[in-house]
């Protein structure tokens, strides 16, 4: 299970807050031959993210509109959270099929500018 500071931490040292950094989500699947195994299988831009304090989670999520979500806008308001929020799990709504998934890991592409998500399908 990722939390807001997991996601927080690793932009810092993945990338050095780099401010145009676009987040995006990065599915990977079960390898047919060894489920022990994931292979990636495609990603796609996030456009919307909302805190649930309900359910105590900081939800990304793929909508299809022309929104991206940056790291400039997303970490600052976030830094300044209290720290019960800072340990908010981090979850995915891809759409109705895929929701509520977990984020299993962190990446980059420094070439394209994107921080990935990755969600295990």
């Amino acid at each position: 299970m990722k939390v807001i500071i997991d996601l927080i931490e690793d932009i810092r040292e993945s990338i050095a807050n780099a401010e145009d950094f676009v987040l995006t989500a990065g599915l990977l699947k079960e390898d047919a031959n060894d489920p022990s195994k994931l292979v990636y299988a495609g990603e796609a831009p996030l456009n919307t993210h909302h805190l649930d304090e309900i359910r105590k989670q900081l939800i990304f999520e793929i909508d299809g509109n022309d929104t991206k979500i940056t790291v400039g806008a997303l970490i600052p308001p976030l830094l300044i959270s209290d720290m019960d929020v800072m340990m908010y799990e981090l979850r995915m709504d891809v759409n109705e099929q895929y929701s509520n998934m977990e984020i299993v890991g962190f990446g980059k592409n420094e070439e394209m500018k994107k921080y990935l998500l990755f969600i295990k399908i």
